[in-house]
């Protein structure tokens, strides 16, 4: 049988996966090592073959959307405009969302890389569906590298962003990026500010959506094979747990999107004298959808775990009902020989480890993931709002609640 040619997984002999090529494959699986941006950035020395040269890359990016917004406003100064200095919203944007929204490529390729060979190495995926996981893997690089996929996301930024832009609040008094009049009475920093700045950031963020798709439906089609699950896995969720713990990586960009959210509300507050109470079911809809978004998807894998459970149920109560009666009918019943201790007896061992299996099978989510998983997302997505608590409360007051309510 002829190979295919350029696919190291087809065995000229069998034309099954070639196990060495195929945990290579998996080893080597990132979201972010990939793309159009990625070798643009290479080229730029602004990036390595792996996550080289970070600091680089941050100081090149937040700097270039931050710093000539600064140099433009220096000649005009304060005047009669909103200063540059005082719009909390921007610099939040460009010096702290902006920064973290690149650095998360760290923790999200050194946390999902291990993750992807973490379902052939405690065989979870059996050497027999290899080529189907091979797939999936090779289905998710391809999306990650797509130029159209990047190209897309730059025309709706200019085109979308831009009109979103267009549609905000009407300006009514002059501003450091604009001034009354119309939308597009902007000035030179305005013009860096609209055009590059804001676009920037909107596509690293979109980028990132991406890339949770493109993530979620690499899961997808795992979850479309005939995995290996274990009911008496002690991590409760057959084996899969470790999928709720992975998109703890996500958290920086759960945490960039709150600081952005929380910046926007900074400068309501203290600029249009709103309270911070006059938010809280937006702060609160923000926090659950993101949760949501990120944990919802690993709700596909709920159907097999249900069925596995269900199984699980029926094979170890079939198996406990066995044991269970012949026990009884060795120690109750008179088969047992009057020499023969109960005390110590590994009958009583016995029946107590199936009991302990069928409690973990019994105890067993049918979702990947735990109230620990949804708490720890729930608070990395809140925590940029905990500053805004000082326009609420002093910081004795503050750290006097925190106290109560930990204690």
């Amino acid at each position: 049988m002829a190979t295919t040619q350029g696919d190291p997984w087809a065995d000229g002999e069998t034309g099954l996966p070639d196990e060495l090529n195929f945990r290579k494959d998996t080893q080597d699986f990132s979201l972010v090592l990939g793309g159009p941006l990625f070798q643009l950035l290479r080229k730029a020395r602004l990036a390595g073959n792996h996550t080289e040269l970070l600091p680089r890359r941050l100081l090149t990016l937040a700097l270039g959307a931050w710093l000539p917004l600064l140099l433009l406003t220096l000649p005009a100064g304060d005047s009669a405009r909103l200063s540059f200095f005082r719009d909390v919203e921007v610099h939040v944007r460009f010096l702290i969302a902006l920064p973290v929204l690149i650095a998360a490529e760290l923790p999200v390729h050194l946390r999902m890389r291990p993750i992807v060979s973490r379902f052939v190495d405690w065989r979870i995926v059996l050497p027999r569906d290899f080529l189907r996981f091979h797939r999936a893997i090779r289905s998710a690089v391809t999306l990650r590298n797509s130029i159209p996929l990047e190209v897309g996301l730059w025309l709706l930024v200019y085109t979308v962003g831009l009109w979103l832009w267009q549609n905000r609040v009407a300006i009514t008094v002059p501003t450091w990026y604009a001034m009354p009049g119309g939308r597009w009475q902007l000035t030179p920093a305005g013009y860096w500010y609209v055009f590059i700045s804001i676009p920037v950031l909107q596509f690293i963020l979109l980028r990132w959506y991406v890339r949770f798709f493109i993530w979620f439906r690499f899961l997808w089609h795992v979850s479309k094979i005939d995995l290996n699950l274990i009911p008496t896995h002690p991590d409760r969720a057959a084996g899969l747990a470790f999928l709720g713990k992975s998109v703890y990586a996500f958290g920086p960009i759960l945490f960039a999107q709150g600081t952005m959210l929380a910046g926007l509300v900074a400068s309501r507050i203290i600029y249009r004298g709103e309270s911070l109470q006059a938010f809280k079911l937006q702060i609160g809809g923000f926090i659950a959808f993101f949760v949501v978004a990120i944990l919802g998807p690993l709700l596909m894998f709920t159907p097999r775990l249900a069925d596995v459970r269900r199984k699980g149920l029926a094979e170890y109560g079939q198996l406990a009902q066995q044991y269970v009666e012949r026990f009884d009918n060795r120690w109750l019943r008179g088969d047992a020989t009057p020499s023969e201790e109960l005390l110590g007896a590994a009958d009583i061992q016995s029946l107590a480890d199936l009991g302990n299996s069928y409690a973990l099978v019994r105890e067993m989510r049918s979702i990947p993931f735990g109230l620990e998983d949804i708490s720890r997302l729930a608070a990395v997505t809140a925590a940029p709002f905990l500053p805004l608590l000082l326009t609420v409360w002093s910081p004795e007051e503050l750290i006097m609640r925190i106290i109560q309510v930990v204690f």
